[in-house]
């Protein structure tokens, strides 16, 4: 590398002015310094720039979300009567239904729960609010993906791949591209929220956006510019930017979750790079990484360094001459790929690792998996083009935690920092394999917990002193209660009566009682399996989804938490789904009239298969980011989020027990299998142990995440910054796997953090039995002992959980 002073010694050449059609032509000519050495041709701008910092989105960002505590707080009356019990007829099962003998396939995601279209009953319609704004394809389309920000609203809100980020400025910002905006952001970039009064962690973390690092654009874009996507997946999206509507596109944009690049597509137009930082050189490096490939360093004016490769594919090779401080254009049209990459801090063997890979690009990922008793595997195959060399991916922590030993070796030490998930790390491989050796194969409908298993014993005298709290509660009017306006609600309710029914012919042994509160819980749900509550479900086409008729009904975008716009439906179904299982293992000959109704659930929320074309893949859950997306239809600058994980983990056990009752064996060995890998990913991303280092170590004080979203943490909720409610949210409801999800160290640290020392027993809300009910999980008879106490206050209970559940629940733990 020769020496600035002696670059400065070499001919001296100025770029000749270039007209754009766009705000670039504004832009000062500067004075470029061009060295020729022997080793690379840099292009050096003397006038400097002040770079662009780009700006942090400090609100919350309600739209779309219900201001409203997920709690059923309407006074329920005392039944007037008691409800007598029923004969035990044969239907009843006296003892659990055999598993099923069914083994599942040997790759479990191949397996469609179904193909079938939605039931007769529910009513067709293709007019969703909501415009699907440059897409190119028919049929379903991802809602809850990071993508959503090139097709909602005006469609420049970024997507986050991880570690970078990608936005379509359309002209606007510090670099006026029609371009792709590719930015990266450091830890000390973030900004931290003031401290929280008890326990001094920071409110919220929160990283910048609008920072537009490298982008890659074409001469022929400009105020005329079209996006549209194509190919939209559960893992990848190609983003197309025409020079206008209809025209073919000047450059394509290959985006895959893990990304070691970003890759741009050209097939004759010319190509601009572009910076909102600013340009402080630009070298070209006379040594070509590969045959075909030629290679620059990009020094930007924040003193980061990016590397960018172009591979022509025909044509002559890509050659760049500096125009200003913000862009760098094509000597002439060019056909091939341009890919960008950020030097880390600590480069190491970073530029290696990139000359190694360059030329190759992800087009997506194949995802297969397979389970073996107790231990599961999954695979990300990654589709790729290019020159068919090793490929590189960035690999989030509880990916690493999990790699088999080949993928492991595959690992190298070029880490990038990414927004929300710690340290990216990456790996040169074209699949990596993943392993969970501990199943939760041993859960089922019964208490549970890691040390002890499964425990159903409780004593006949605790039994007699819970069995009149369930009487009086399935004495309750379950039609009224469950008869809702809201999907969410509904099932809260259907939920409560199905633990209460099951609590009470598995745990109490009162089949006759339970045979009585199993027919009005039948009848309960039949009013949504023939749509006839008060907002009907309708499949409607333009996305490919059911959804509450609520806002076709109101207009009401935000009714039911936003159902419509596909918000929080794996909460939503998750409770019909549990209380469909429940049913199904009290009386297997409820299932066939109802299996269709109930999978239509189900593939609306985790639709594992392309075979089933009326719904798109894994609407909710996210197999790179190891956890769901609750955000749907809904524009937002730090793209999805998910509040409520205990939610998450809810619906993926409720999938687990109703493949268990059917006899899906994929659809079991899959839930299985999501339940281990939420497991892992919270106890990184959402519950924060002691020593947890993926988060920022100012913020982990908070014990939980709050809301995650995909450019930032806030321990808060959408309803309320009480901290029962910012802890509660990740506690309900209380199910025999949740000691799987939120395992009992975690659950002591953040009892001692915020509710030891009588703190809980401060709170006169709902959220009281909630907290109670967790605290079961490390000390079960002091929780049962406030759940037994004289005089127990109805009103610490949510409407939407059983007393009776938490009584069994507590006392089977605590061997009473």
């Amino acid at each position: 590398m020769w020496s600035l002073a002696v670059m400065l010694l070499t001919s001296l050449k100025v770029a000749a002015p270039f007209a754009l059609n766009h705000s670039q032509e504004t832009f000062d000519q500067p004075r470029v310094i061009t060295s020729v050495g022997p080793s690379e041709t840099a292009q050096i701008l003397v006038d400097k720039k002040i770079p662009a910092s780009g700006f942090i989105h400090s609100e919350l960002g309600t739209l779309g979300h219900a201001t409203i505590p997920p709690l059923l707080t309407s006074p329920i009356p005392e039944p007037k009567s008691l409800l007598p019990a029923q004969r035990v007829v044969v239907n009843l099962q006296l003892h659990p239904p055999p598993p099923s003998m069914a083994s599942p396939a040997q790759d479990i995601f191949s397996v469609p729960i179904s193909t079938d279209p939605p039931p007769g009953n529910i009513q067709k319609r293709q007019d969703h609010p909501v415009p699907r704004k440059g897409i190119s394809r028919d049929g379903p389309i991802q809602t809850n993906k990071f993508y959503a920000g090139f097709f909602l609203a005006n469609q420049t809100s970024p997507s986050f791949l991880h570690p970078y980020s990608v936005a379509w400025p359309r002209g606007q910002g510090a670099s006026g591209t029609f371009g792709l905006a590719i930015s990266h952001i450091e830890a000390h970039q973030r900004v931290l929220g003031p401290p929280k009064p008890h326990t001094g962690a920071a409110s919220y973390f929160i990283n910048p956006i609008g920072i537009q690092s490298v982008c890659l654009s074409a001469a022929e874009l400009g105020g005329a510019t079209e996006l549209t996507t194509e190919s939209p997946t559960d893992f990848s999206v190609q983003v197309s930017l025409r020079p206008s509507p209809g025209a073919r596109p000047a450059v394509r944009f290959p985006l895959v979750q893990g990304a070691g690049f970003i890759t741009a597509l050209y097939e004759g137009s010319r190509p601009l790079v572009q910076s909102g930082v600013f340009f402080r050189s630009l070298t070209r490096v006379s040594a070509a990484p590969k045959a075909g490939v030629v290679k620059y360093r990009l020094l930007l004016e924040d003193g980061t360094t990016w590397f960018l490769y172009a591979r022509h594919t025909s044509g002559s090779p890509l050659d760049l001459e500096v125009v200003n401080n913000g862009l760098a254009r094509a000597k002439q049209p060019f056909s091939g790929t341009i890919q960008v990459a950020k030097a880390p801090i600590d480069p190491g063997g970073a530029e290696r690792v990139y000359d190694r890979a360059c030329g190759t690009y992800a087009t997506g990922v194949k995802l297969s998996g397979s389970v073996d008793k107790s231990r599961g595997r999954y695979t990300f195959s990654f589709e790729k083009k290019g020159l068919g060399g090793d490929l590189v991916m960035f690999a989030l922590p509880h990916h690493r935690a999990s790699f088999d030993a080949p993928t492991r070796e595959r690992m190298t030490g070029l880490r990038l920092q990414t927004t929300t998930k710690g340290i990216a790390v990456a790996v040169v491989a074209d699949s990596w394999i993943m392993v969970e050796p501990d199943l939760p194969v041993g859960i089922g409908f019964l208490p549970w917990l890691p040390q002890k298993g499964t425990v159903s014993a409780i004593s006949d005298k605790t039994r007699a002193a819970i069995r009149a709290v369930a009487q009086r509660e399935i004495s309750q009017n379950i039609l009224d209660q469950t008869d809702q306006d809201s999907m969410y609600f509904s099932g809260k309710a259907l939920a409560k009566f199905a633990c209460l029914v099951l609590a009470i012919k598995e745990l109490l042994k009162d089949a006759g009682l339970a045979q009585a509160g199993l027919a009005q819980l039948k009848t309960a749900f039949a009013r949504f399996k023939d749509n006839k509550q008060k907002f009907p479900l309708v499949y409607e086409g333009a996305w490919g989804g059911v959804v509450s008729s609520a806002l076709y009904a109101t207009g009401d975008p935000f009714r039911d938490f936003g159902n419509a716009h596909y918000n929080d439906h794996h909460f939503h179904w998750g409770y019909f789904i549990y209380t469909a299982a429940v049913i199904g293992r009290l009386d297997p000959s409820w299932i066939p009239g109802n299996k269709a109704y109930v999978n239509m659930l189900a593939r609306d929320v985790a639709n594992p298969s392309r075979r089933d074309t009326h719904f798109p893949l894994w609407r909710a859950f996210d197999w790179f980011h190891g956890h769901s997306w609750a955000h749907g239809l809904f524009d937002a600058l730090d793209s999805k989020n998910q509040e409520s994980s205990s939610e998450d983990t809810m619906h993926t056990y409720a999938l687990k027990l109703w493949g268990s009752v059917t006899g899906d064996a994929n659809l079991e060995a899959r839930s299985n299998l999501m339940l281990a890998v939420q497991a892992r990913s919270f106890d990184s991303y959402y519950y924060y142990r002691n020593g947890n280092i993926v988060e920022p170590p100012q913020f982990v004080g908070n014990r939980v995440a709050g809301i995650l979203f995909e450019n930032k943490i806030d321990h808060t909720t959408f309803f309320g910054a009480n901290i029962e409610y910012i802890q509660g949210i990740h506690m309900l409801p209380l199910l025999p796997h949740t000691p799987y999800a939120r395992r009992p160290v975690f659950v002591r640290e953040e009892w001692d953090t915020y509710f030891s020392g009588g703190r809980a027993e401060a709170i006169n809300s709902g959220w009281k039995g909630i907290l109670f009910g967790n605290y079961a999980t490390i000390d079960p008879r002091a929780a049962y002992n406030f759940f037994s106490r004289p005089g127990f206050n109805p009103a610490w209970l949510d409407g939407g959980a059983s007393l009776t559940w938490y009584l069994c629940y507590s006392a089977a733990l605590a061997g009473l």
